[in-house]
């Protein structure tokens, strides 16, 4: 697969930033010209909201609903930081941001854009040795420098992996989640997706529960919906996510790696164990 490498500045003033998700302005604009099915969102100000590839992070706010927030501001610091990003004022919201020093140079290495015109990216501060607009073989010795993999090694992103990504990619952002499992790194030793955690309310999995984020969204839209953790494997059943078990090698839907006893759900495959099927 060809990844076009792309300069430009990283920017979060005015916008909610998190752990997975930032805006990205390209120093040459006719670069997004290379992505065509479907093409790249740019807002006003010539922005493009970054989809930060094989990674999910704590929820800030999605369905104005979020997970415990220590992890999910941790890793939009660690975001930030390693950005360069510096003297960040947020909104009294807590979400969005009124002023920083932003603007910092770095560059992207993307593929594609997702159905909702975010460019799936490979995230690196500063510049590269490459020339703007390159197209590159991505090899995956090259992740350690990215956003991506130090998120992931940090212990402050879950993987969440897409068909799209390639097998030797997928597997390099493994070792780093793998590591820092092992090492009890960020977010792991509070992890409940493999164990079981209580997702009888929104205040459980608001405020104490952490589980993967993509377990966590549509939980939240079928409590939110009027519904009950009893409906909960009904409701994903009627909703289905085709996912590859790579312990199988075998296509399932999500609803099938889910067991539910009494108040607690969990996961019966671990997360870098899973690939979701990309979306048109």
């Amino acid at each position: 697969m060809s990844f076009i490498l792309i300069k430009g500045t990283f920017h979060i003033v005015g916008y909610q930033p998190d752990g997975d998700s930032i805006r990205f302005h390209a120093d040459n604009p006719d670069v997004w010209q290379w992505f065509t099915k479907p093409p790249v969102e740019l807002n006003a100000r010539q922005h493009a909201q970054l989809r930060i590839e094989g990674i999910d992070t704590l929820e800030t706010h999605y369905e104005n609903q979020h997970q415990p927030l220590k992890f999910a501001k941790a890793a939009t610091k660690f975001l930030l930081a390693n950005l360069g990003i510096k003297n960040v004022v947020l909104t009294p919201s807590g979400l969005g941001v009124k002023s920083a020093k932003d603007g910092t140079r770095g560059h992207i290495v993307s593929a594609k854009a997702e159905g909702r015109g975010r460019p799936v990216a490979f995230v690196f501060a500063g510049d590269s040795s490459e020339a703007d607009g390159t197209e590159i073989t991505l090899e995956p010795q090259r992740l350690d420098q990215s956003l991506n993999y130090q998120l992931a090694r940090a212990g402050l992103a879950y993987p969440t992996y897409y068909s799209s990504l390639a097998p030797e990619l997928r597997d390099k952002l493994t070792t780093a989640v793998v590591a820092a499992r092992a090492a009890g790194a960020g977010l792991w030793p509070k992890d409940k997706t493999l164990t079981g955690a209580n997702l009888s309310s929104l205040w459980w999995i608001t405020s104490r529960e952490i589980i993967l984020p993509k377990l966590f969204r549509r939980t939240v839209v079928q409590l939110s919906a009027g519904g009950t953790l009893a409906t909960l494997p009904a409701f994903l059943a009627a909703h289905p996510d085709p996912v590859k078990d790579l312990t199988t090698g075998k296509w399932t839907r999500f609803d099938k790696l889910i067991a539910l006893a009494g108040q607690r759900v969990r996961l019966t495959v671990a997360p870098e164990n899973l690939v979701f099927r990309e979306k048109a």
